[in-house]
């Protein structure tokens, strides 16, 4: 099965660079998509199937934390996987956000081979 998978944050930059990693990373992608906010991201996620998340949590609009708050309160969801990539290595934020689900942490900058690692744990152990 091949995944659809979102990237959501508000450098285009960083989204070329997660792209490139994921490529690399030998997971079976089917469609990548990408939003620029939270308030973006929602909207994808309610038109498209999407099997994992990868979000920044410093954006405008809505913020990563924010997004994580609304797809833990919606059941149609919960259920996705969700991996945040940030610069914020809160020890609170982090322990805040994985009570809420979100199944990896990864700081920036990351590798390709930390990408790779957590497509692994994430889509592959679950």
């Amino acid at each position: 099965m091949k995944w659809n998978i979102l990237i959501v944050d508000d450098s285009n930059v960083v989204k070329a660079v997660l792209m490139k990693a994921l490529s690399e990373s030998g997971a079976p992608i089917a469609k990548v998509f990408d939003a620029s906010n939270g308030r973006d991201a929602l909207e994808v996620l309610k038109a498209s199937p999407i099997d994992i998340v990868f979000a920044d949590i410093n954006m405008p609009v809505m913020n990563g934390v924010e997004l994580v708050e609304n797809m833990s309160a919606d059941p149609g969801l919960k259920g996705i996987p969700v991996v945040i990539i940030s610069t914020d290595g809160s020890q609170e934020r982090m322990e805040h956000l994985r009570s809420m689900g979100v199944r990896a942490y990864v700081r920036k900058p990351f590798t390709p081979e930390q990408i790779r690692t957590v497509v692994r744990e994430v889509m592959l152990g679950r």
